[in-house]
């Protein structure tokens, strides 16, 4: 179970070899994304010199797979966690700290090519399928 990060659907998008060949390789466990990750894709979509086209992709890939929602227990998991780090001084972008959140939360794995950015957040299994 997988849910995906920003950066694995943008090379999904760009087509990306590696991470093409593992998303496929997973076909048989349940993938996801943020709808956290769904807004920064068609904001990038929106901005590029294709917008209509560029968008068009973004929304078919998240027709093949499932929409996470943010949650109120999703917001409490991000509240505790953003604590927690500010707490002992480490701090994540708010959108990315979601995206963790909602994959601690519904107990997916986090595929991400940032794994050292995500690696300081207790509890979280990270992928990287661009490796």
């Amino acid at each position: 179970m997988f849910l995906l990060d920003t950066d694995t659907l943008v090379f999904i998008l760009h087509g990306q070899q590696k991470v093409l060949e593992n998303f496929n390789a997973n076909l048989q466990y349940p993938r996801a994304m943020s709808v956290i990750s769904y807004g920064e894709l068609l904001y990038g979509a929106l901005k590029s010199r294709r917008p209509i086209e560029n968008a068009a992709k973004v929304r078919h890939l998240c027709s093949l797979i499932l929409l996470v929602e943010v949650t109120p227990a999703i917001i409490e998991t991000y509240a505790a966690l953003r604590a927690d780090l500010e707490k002992s001084g480490r701090r994540i972008d708010e959108f990315d700290l979601i995206i963790a959140s909602s994959a601690l939360f519904i107990s997916y794995t986090l595929v991400t090519h940032n794994q050292r950015h995500f690696s300081n957040i207790p509890g979280l299994n990270l992928k990287n399928w661009s490796s």
